[in-house]
């Protein structure tokens, strides 16, 4: 894969948050660490790989203060650099269903922009990598790991949900009980922290 390596990920994150302080950066770093743990159990996976396409998959968020651009952002930077698959996941991460109508929020794209990205879903096949990352992005807030309902509704609450929500929350759902059967455990008993994060104990 076509990756930084993972210090110079990090460095890339630093840098970011150096850019645009704020909880993003710490829920990139859980949604890095629980695709490393994931990925260790996963016949074919590589848990490094994993842990830094989780890192990065925000990082267009180092441009600011923006809300669906960031996955665009994310992209043309990565790109930019010959880090294709760690663009690749910044561009997937939030469609499960590759429709760029599951979103929560507003796009703020232009209509050409938002045309490229539906365009790049249409021909990317997701693959145990992608479907990794959108899983992971649905357990871990800023505070660390949590039951998936709750970043679901904690993201749902600040950004509003719209028609095609609930399907992208089945998908999720499905991605995780994939990986779930694969593993032969639930995905909670490998990330540390889940009920008192929950519960915020």
């Amino acid at each position: 894969m076509r990756l930084p390596t993972l210090n110079e990920a990090e460095q890339l994150m630093a840098d970011a948050a150096t850019r645009n302080p704020g909880p993003w950066t710490a829920h990139s770093y859980h949604v890095g660490n629980a695709a490393r743990r994931i990925a260790a159990l996963v016949p074919g996976m590589q848990s490094g790989n994993a842990c830094i396409l989780g890192m990065l998959h925000d990082l267009g968020r180092r441009e600011g203060v923006t809300g669906m651009r960031h996955v665009l952002d994310g992209y043309a930077y990565l790109n930019g650099l010959g880090y294709v698959d760690a663009a690749r996941i910044c561009m997937t991460h939030s469609f499960q269903n590759r429709d760029h109508r599951e979103i929560f929020g507003e796009w703020d794209c232009t209509t050409s922009e938002v045309a490229f990205i539906q365009s790049f879903l249409d021909r990317t096949e997701l693959d145990d990598y992608d479907r990794l990352i959108q899983m992971c992005d649905s357990l871990a807030t800023a505070s660390g790991f949590v039951l998936m309902e709750k970043r679901m509704m904690d993201v749902a609450l600040r950004y509003g949900v719209n028609q095609f929500s609930v399907r992208k929350w089945r998908k999720t759902f499905e991605i995780r009980a994939d990986f779930e059967k694969r593993i032969g455990c639930t995905v909670y008993s490998l990330l540390p922290g889940v009920v008192d994060n929950t519960f915020e104990r």
